[in-house]
C-alpha cells in the first residue's frame, strides 16, 4: 500500500511526462488555428493583454496588493494542504466562471475588459495557494515563483522544458536578492509572455464573443482556465514541498 505522499510522487511523474511530451499532430494543428485566431482578433486587445500582463508583473513583484490575510499555514500535512486547495480551487473556479458569464455577454468590449479582471483572479488565486501550501508571499522571492507557475501554466510545448527546469530546481537556483520590479520587468520578453499567454486562451475567449452565447461561453472558458492553472499551481506546490521534506530527511539537522 503506497503512502499518500508517494502516490502523489506517481502523479507528479505522470503530470511531468505528459507536461513536457512533444507535441503531437493535434497540438501542431491547434497552434495553426491559434495563429489563425490572432489575425481576427483586433490590435487593441492584443496591446490591452501586453499592457496587464505588464502592470500585473510589477504589482506582483513590488506591491502586497495580492497577498492574502493571515500567516501562511504551517504544521500541516500534504494530504491537509492538497484538500485545503481543491477547496480554494473550485471557489476560484465559481468566481472566475460568473466573471466571464457577466463581461462574456456584453460583446468585445466588455470581453476587453474580462483580461484583466481575469489576470487578477488567477493572481489572487495563487497569492492563497502559496500560503496554503506554506509559503509567505510578503517574500518577493515566493512573488517571483508564483509568476513562473503562471507562464508554465498558459505556455507552448516549446517554452515548457526551460520554465519547469527553473521551477524543479527552484531552492538551488532562486535563493539569490530578487532585482527591483523595473529591473525585472526589463529582462522579460514581453512579446513572448503575452503571446505565450495570449495562444493559451484565444480560442476559448474569441468563442465568448459569439452573439448570444457570450454568457455561456465565457463562464464555461473561465472556468476551464483557472481548472488549468489550478492543477499547474498544486503540482508545482506538490513538487516543491516534497522536495524540501526530502532534503530536510537528509540534512542532519533534519
Amino acid at each position: 500500500m503506497y503512502s499518500y505522499e508517494e502516490q502523489i510522487r506517481r502523479e507528479l511523474r505522470l503530470w511531468k511526462r505528459d507536461l513536457l511530451k512533444p507535441p503531437g499532430l493535434l497540438e501542431r494543428a491547434a497552434k495553426g488555428m491559434q495563429t489563425k485566431v490572432n489575425d481576427l482578433i483586433p490590435e487593441k486587445v492584443h496591446q490591452t493583454i501586453t499592457a496587464v500582463i505588464k502592470g500585473i508583473v510589477r504589482t506582483t513583484l513590488s506591491g502586497l496588493e495580492y497577498v492574502p490575510a493571515g500567516k501562511p499555514l504551517r504544521e500541516l500535512t500534504l494530504y491537509e494542504r492538497d484538500e485545503r486547495a481543491k477547496q480554494l480551487l473550485a471557489t476560484y473556479k465559481k468566481i472566475a466562471a460568473a466573471e466571464g458569464a457577466g463581461t462574456g455577454a456584453g460583446g468585445i468590449l466588455l470581453g476587453m475588459v474580462d483580461f484583466p479582471a481575469l489576470i487578477a483572479i488567477k493572481m489572487k488565486f495563487l497569492f492563497e495557494l502559496a500560503h496554503v501550501y506554506g509559503y509567505d508571499t510578503h517574500d518577493a522571492r515566493e512573488r517571483l515563483y508564483l509568476l513562473h507557475v503562471f507562464q508554465l501554466a498558459f505556455s507552448s510545448q516549446a517554452v515548457r522544458p526551460a520554465l519547469f527546469a527553473r521551477l524543479e530546481n527552484w531552492e538551488q537556483t532562486h535563493g539569490i536578492r530578487v532585482p527591483s520590479a523595473d529591473g525585472f520587468a526589463e529582462q522579460i520578453d514581453w512579446e513572448q509572455f503575452q503571446r505565450e499567454y495570449r495562444d493559451a486562451i484565444d480560442f476559448r475567449k474569441m468563442l465568448q464573443l459569439i452573439p448570444g452565447l457570450g454568457a455561456v461561453i465565457g463562464a464555461w472558458a473561465n472556468y476551464g482556465l483557472l481548472d488549468d492553472l489550478g492543477r499547474t499551481g498544486i503540482n508545482c506546490f506538490r513538487m516543491r514541498w516534497l522536495g524540501q521534506a526530502d532534503q530536510s530527511q537528509r540534512s542532519p539537522l533534519g
